[in-house]
């Protein structure tokens, strides 16, 4: 222990920082948390050497505080609270809290973890406590440990940091859950930090690399190693030991970034200092001072640089620039090789120049450089004499140059309009001269240059104008444009070949000024203006120096005139365009030089085209079609620019075309009651149409129909709607009428009346019996079929008043007669008229005039029973008279007879009809007797049949033995006399 203690007081030499240890306590068992009655010691280690160990403890609870003081390190205790120690010459240690807790479960941790640690949670429970343990972290599920009390974590590190609980079952009521532990994972040591003897070395010097941490003290006695690298590459042999890392030399391929790496022996924790650069410092050479440019002439005005640079890298470096051992300039540069100054020259800057380089290990100086300034010469001055005061053709002129200052030699050169003279070369001050005789050609710039070798200088320029008249002057037109038209910019230029200046220049169009320029020499001037259409025709200048002036030819000039924007008229018969009219495209441009080619589109699609050789526009004819609404334009171009009219909108109206009328019903024949639809529609023509429905001629009602596909019109049928039906379409250029369609109506047949009709009142065997089938409502061609007995007799058709079938009388025709009427839409029967066959046909007097009596005493009863047979009728029928017959017989003669449309017979004959009342079983028959060629017979009460001389008719009332069979029973006894 004591040889532990010494290395850890020797620690700040194993790379580890130096520092006052506090006193640290030690708990055995380890756990902050125990139960109640149990017991914990305490051990407090100090970091001093002494030989007695006192050691002081400190306890707080509550507020209160306690301490003592014991002659050994330990403190056995079981109360809980803060504890705190204090070995002999060593700090206060940091408090400890136990809880010495009652709870019937406890999760147990250790006092401290560090990383790498392995770590056992203890989770203890009381007695009546289950152990089926589950371990939280964080409120979260960790681990189900079922019947264990450890759980491990193997190595901590930062991730196992949280509030750790367990929980467990009492055996008698509820789960319990234990205190909560919160475990902090502590570095066992801290980050390294890399210690540099020297952070910029001399190149050759040694240096020390020192990896400095610091193990916490409850780890200190942990052995670390150590590891140092360069640029990521690992130095030395590698791991060790030792906290430094010595490098014996340091050169400039040493230069990097450095840094370290600090490991438990087991590699579990590892940790890297930061980087750090160490730049190698090499001493200066000597410097090399150089002049640039190099090969220039080194003249006055001239700017040189002076660069002078070593042949080293340093991080630092201090140039400094000498002129015969005056300093001129300094500068401090950084990681480069050498530095630059730039001067002007000037004739005082002849002399030596050399440099210095000090990068903090002494200044070194560079060979010297010599510098010769040369002077160039100065701008020269042109003088121009002459004897004569009039400067013309054939008088002689002297040109004189001279520098004022310069190094000799100087060449002289004389120049007229950039064209050479001569040259002249002078080796003393006072410059040169030269002379000629002018002529015309002479006028013009004169100027000089003078040369030392080290660039020519050009003297200001002066001029001569020897005075010459003008010459005729051309006159010439240009155009950046190829046309000359309206718009465009032309520009008229002037020149006479001879002539002094100044020459006045004068243009004119048709003799009318345009403007005027003047020239200080012989040449051309222009005049430039914008054409307009105004502008043709004639062209001419004049030129005048003072001797009068001189006329151009005349040159000719035609503007062409672009075309302006055409306007397009569309012209028909008519305020509205229909199909079939002609219409008449009409395409003008108002403005444009001719000839011009127009061009018609419908739609973007060209119609066609056609050019005019003079003024006015073209026209284009089209027939229209419905194809032909759309939008129209047309274009316009002379060849200068094409002109696009407006678009112009034409919506040709087609007419309607005869308009189809169809009919829409539920079934194929037409029935009363039933929906029909007429439908019209036109299948060409222009929206809107208007529809119109006809019956006989009749309007039923008129529809407009938007777009295509027609209109309908319906009608609930009834027999007046037979007939022929039309239709007519309009859509305001021309009606067309439909062709026509016949509806005929169907009515289904009402019920059939029967009538049996025999040549006498008594029917016998051998009579001709009549059956008369008819239905008063029903449309034609109606079936009628005859039954006797439900056996078919047969079957006649008829258009109107019903069918006839005639019988020979024999026994056998006694019994029940109906017919049937069938138009096709459902066939309707009858009622059943009974007939009874009584006698024979051999002797019929007797019984005849043996039967008068009876009969007329029966007669009164019977003219009673036909009287209130004829009320029930008349009621039932719905014809009563405003008066009642039965109750007034006096006024019977004012009522309306009832006809019946029967054919005549050659005599008197019975007719037998039979009539149900309201679906009752009475039935009501009735005999009467037509008279010859009779086609109408009055029907009336007896006692007005007898008044007129009429028949007997005999009249019985019987009740129908069933509601399918009504018999009808004729009188067997002739009437009385």
């Amino acid at each position: 222990m004591l040889l532990w203690v010494i290395l850890l007081v020797l620690a700040p030499v194993s790379g580890q920082f130096a520092r006052t240890h506090k006193s640290i306590i030690f708990l055995q068992p380890p756990w902050t948390t125990v139960f109640q009655e149990e017991r914990v010691n305490l051990t407090c280690k100090g970091f001093r050497l002494y030989s007695t160990q006192k050691t002081k403890w400190y306890y707080r609870y509550r507020g209160k505080e306690i301490s003592r003081e014991t002659q050994k390190n330990t403190l056995e205790v079981q109360e809980s609270g803060e504890y705190r120690c204090q070995a002999q010459g060593s700090p206060l240690s940091s408090p400890v809290y136990l809880d010495f807790s009652s709870a019937s479960l406890i999760l147990q941790a250790p006092l401290s973890v560090f990383e790498g640690d392995s770590v056992v949670l203890r989770c203890r429970a009381k007695a009546k406590v289950t152990l089926n343990t589950t371990i939280y972290k964080n409120d979260n599920v960790l681990a189900f440990l079922n019947k264990r009390t450890d759980f491990h974590i193997p190595h901590a590190s930062l991730k196992d940091n949280g509030a750790y609980r367990c929980t467990g079952y009492k055996e008698t009521c509820c789960p319990v859950s234990s205190n909560t532990v919160k475990i902090q994972v502590q570095e066992s040591f801290t980050r390294p930090v890399l210690r540099v003897s020297s952070f910029q070395p001399i190149s050759g010097s040694p240096v020390t690399l020192i990896c400095e941490t610091r193990l916490s003290l409850e780890r200190s006695d942990v052995p670390l190693q150590f590891c140092f690298f360069r640029n990521d590459q690992m130095l030395g042999s590698g791991w060790s030991l030792s906290p430094k890392f010595q490098i014996t030399a340091m050169w400039s391929k040493d230069s990097g970034s450095y840094w370290c790496k600090a490991a438990t022996m087991d590699y579990s924790i590892t940790s890297n200092s930061l980087r750090s650069w160490i730049q190698v410092q090499i001493p200066a050479s000597h410097p090399v001072l150089t002049l640039s440019p190099e090969k220039a002439l080194n003249f006055e005005g001239t700017k040189v640089t002076l660069h002078c640079e070593t042949q080293e890298d340093s991080l630092r470096t201090l140039y400094r620039f000498y002129h015969d051992g005056v300093p001129l300039r300094h500068k401090l540069v950084r990681c480069e090789k050498g530095a630059s100054i730039s001067f002007s020259l000037t004739t005082e800057h002849s002399g030596n120049y050399y440099c210095t380089a000090d990068n903090g290990h002494g200044a070194k100086p560079s060979e010297a450089v010599s510098l010769s300034v040369t002077v160039p010469v100065s701008r020269p001055v042109l003088t121009l004499s002459s004897a004569e005061d009039l400067i013309s053709e054939g008088a002689k002129v002297t040109l004189h140059c001279e520098a004022q200052r310069g190094s000799l030699p100087i060449v002289y050169q004389f120049h007229h309009e950039d064209a050479a003279l001569g040259n002249r070369s002078a080796h003393s001050a006072g410059g040169v001269s030269i002379s000629f005789s002018l002529t015309a050609e002479h006028s013009g710039n004169y100027y000089c240059t003078a040369d030392n070798g080290f660039g020519p200088q050009r003297s200001e320029a002066v001029s001569l104008s020897v005075t010459v008249p003008v010459s005729r002057p051309v006159l010439t037109l240009s155009s950046a444009e190829a046309l000359t038209f309206e718009g465009a910019t032309v520009t008229l230029y002037c020149e006479v070949q001879r002539g002094s200046p100044r020459i006045l220049y004068q243009f004119y169009h048709e003799d009318v000024p345009l403007g005027s320029n003047s020239t200080p020499s012989v040449g051309k001037v222009s005049f430039s203006f914008s054409l307009t259409a105004g502008h043709s025709g004639n062209y001419y200048c004049t030129a005048d120096n003072g001797f009068g002036p001189q006329r151009s030819e005349a040159v000719s000039l035609f503007v062409t005139v672009p075309v302006s924007r055409p306007i397009l008229t569309l012209t028909v018969p008519r305020a509205q365009a229909v199909v079939g009219d002609l219409l008449e495209l009409r395409c003008e441009a108002l403005r444009g030089s001719p000839p011009i080619m127009y061009w018609f589109y419908h739609e973007d699609v060209t119609l066609g085209s056609s050019s005019v050789p003079f003024g006015g526009g073209v026209s284009f004819n089209l027939s229209l079609t419905a194809e032909h609404s759309g939008n129209y334009s047309c274009e316009a171009n002379n060849g200068l620019v094409a002109q696009h009219s407006d678009t112009i909108s034409l919506s040709v109206i087609v007419p309607v075309s005869r308009p189809i009328l169809t009919f829409r019903a539920p079934r194929a024949q037409a029935v009363v009651g039933d929906l029909l639809e007429l439908h019209c529609e036109a299948l060409r023509g222009s929206s809107p149409i208007l529809y119109e429905f006809y019956h006989e001629d009749v309007t039923l009602g008129k529809i407009s129909a938007p777009s295509g596909g027609g209109a309908s019109f319906n009608l609930s049928l009834t027999t007046e709607h037979s007939g022929i039906y039309s239709c007519e379409a309009d859509n305001g250029l021309e009606a067309q009428r439909s062709e026509m369609v016949t509806l005929k109506v169907a009515v289904p047949v009402s019920r059939p009346v029967l009538t049996l009709r025999a040549p006498r009142a008594q029917v016998a065997v051998g009579d001709l019996l009549e059956l008369h089938c008819e239905a008063l409502r029903g449309s034609p061609l109606i079936l009628y079929r005859f039954y006797h007995e439900d056996v078919t007799l047969g079957n006649s058709s008829a258009l109107s008043g019903g069918a006839f079938f005639n019988l020979s009388l024999t026994a056998e025709h006694s019994g029940n007669y109906c017919c049937e009427a069938d138009n096709g839409l459902g066939a309707q029967r009858s009622e059943t008229v009974t007939l009874y066959i009584t006698g024979l046909t051999a002797n019929r007097s007797g019984p005849v005039a043996t039967g008068v009596t009876g009969g007329l005493l029966s007669l009164a009863g019977l003219a009673a029973g036909a009287l209130l047979l004829y009320c029930w009728l008349s009621r039932k029928a719905g014809r009563e008279p405003a008066s009642d017959p039965c109750r007034s017989p006096s006024d019977s003669d004012s009522q309306e007879p009832t006809y019946h449309n029967v054919p005549a017979w050659e005599e008197l004959q019975p007719v037998y009809s039979n009539v149900n009342p309201r679906g009752e079983n009475v039935v009501y028959s009735e005999v009467r007797i037509i008279r010859e060629k009779k086609k109408h017979a009055v029907a009336s009460d007896p006692r007005h049949l007898r008044n007129k001389g009429s028949p007997t008719i005999y009249s019985e009332v019987k009740v129908a033995s069933t509601p399918a069979s009504r018999s009808l029973f004729l009188a067997s006894s002739a009437p009385h006399r």
